[in-house]
């Protein structure tokens, strides 16, 4: 009974974290200026916070809703079985958004700086090409004769393999590549790895976390669906209890 009392406040505060997320997500995205493909959505950090705004939001405001809940339970679960039986259609996907994300990398600082953490995490450089990706499609870096950029050739600074116990990481490491180089040839400064790759090796290993995440964030929704069909039988005995007693 005490938990049924505070599902509407535990629902405000959702609201308001929400809210809050929600409102940054809106903010940076504005400050950014206009908005000039999909790819360009799919490619930003602020949408994210849009995204799980809005999402925590919808849960926060219909949080004692047994349908709804449901509804959305099955959504999640829904996507993840799509997500994980076209699993070669959504590699593709994120190849081409990992790509749009190396064309764009000097245009967006939030963007850079999520692509040189996550080079630098998991010790990996470009796309499904490894660093030859900064080669093909980041105008900065790419090796036609038309570019007249320093960093023609090159890879950021986040793809430089540190040099021994070194601590300040030489950031012009990767540059001056010849247009054909091999990893071979590009091992010993830059890491050679393909991002993602990388990142799904990291996944496989920690699938029990992933796992645990995922449950994690499964059991509050679960709960949150018997609880709402335990209060809506409650109100409906009560309702029932006052009709019988008005007919005595």
């Amino acid at each position: 009974m005490l938990i049924l009392k505070k599902c509407p406040k535990l629902a405000n505060y959702a609201k308001l974290i929400a809210g809050a997320l929600l409102g940054i997500g809106i903010y940076a995205r504005v400050e950014k200026g206009q908005v000039n493909a999909v790819v360009d959505l799919l490619a930003d950090p602020a949408i994210v916070l849009i995204v799980v705004g809005s999402l925590a939001w919808i849960l926060g405001f219909f949080g004692c809703y047994c349908y709804v809940l449901l509804i959305l339970f099955v959504l999640q679960l829904v996507g993840a079985i799509l997500g994980f039986v076209f699993s070669d259609k959504v590699e593709e996907h994120i190849g081409n958004l990992v790509e749009t994300a190396i064309e764009k990398y000097r245009d967006d600082i939030d963007l850079q700086n999520l692509i040189d953490w996550t080079q630098k995490e998991f010790q990996c450089c470009g796309g499904k090409d490894g660093f030859k990706d900064w080669h093909q499609h980041n105008r900065y870096f790419n090796c036609s004769e038309e570019n007249l950029s320093r960093e023609r050739c090159g890879v950021p600074y986040s793809c430089c393999r540190p040099e021994g116990e070194e601590v300040v990481i030489n950031t012009m490491c990767g540059y001056d590549f010849a247009p054909d180089a091999t990893p071979t040839e590009a091992i010993d400064r830059i890491y050679i790895r393909s991002c993602i790759f990388a990142v799904a090796d990291w996944a496989r290993e920690n699938l029990f976390l992933l796992g645990g995440i995922a449950m994690g964030l499964a059991i509050p929704q679960l709960v949150g669906i018997l609880l709402s069909r335990v209060f809506i039988n409650q109100i409906q005995d009560e309702r029932e209890l006052a009709n019988q007693e008005a007919r005595l």
